[in-house]
């Protein structure tokens, strides 16, 4: 499968709540290194974050990934986010990110995805209170000192 038809592949599995579809996109041991939910490793783990992480609080999914680069292993794409939210204090808001996908390729698929993604928009676009984005944000802030090519940056 192509790169553009990869990526048209992963936005529409989101949209169309579909699971499945989504994992199969992914290596057996392929894990989603999701910025608010964590990491989930396998088919059956990556389908429910889509099936029912995803969907929990949130409708109308819209996902779009411009401008992709990759050398065969690597693949950047910048893309664009949003979804509608159910959450009481959003009061039905479409809360909307931007970022950049890294995705680790091994035999024609995803062996890793990960995201750096510009998260602070939505969180006004939700209505959180203040302490909450604070809260999110050190949770993010933590998970950023944790990985180990931010050592160096650390000492």
């Amino acid at each position: 499968m192509d790169t553009t038809t990869m990526l048209r592949a992963f936005c529409d599995a989101v949209e169309q709540r579909n699971g499945k579809a989504f994992a199969s996109l992914f290596t057996e041991d392929g894990v989603y290194h999701d910025v608010f939910y964590g990491a989930f490793k396998g088919d059956a783990a990556i389908a429910e974050m889509i099936d029912d992480r995803f969907y929990r609080t949130a409708t109308d999914f819209r996902w779009d990934m411009h401008d992709p680069v990759s050398d065969g292993a690597t693949l950047y794409a910048r893309y664009t986010f949003s979804y509608r939210s159910s959450l009481p204090e959003a009061n039905g808001a479409r809360a909307m990110f931007e970022g950049v996908s890294i995705m680790t390729l091994r035999d024609g698929k995803i062996a890793s995805y990960h995201e750096v993604a510009n998260t602070a928009p939505a969180f006004v676009d939700l209505n959180f209170a203040p302490e909450r984005i604070a809260k999110i944000v050190a949770k993010q802030g933590a998970a950023l000192k944790a990985r180990p090519e931010m050592k160096r940056h650390l000492a």
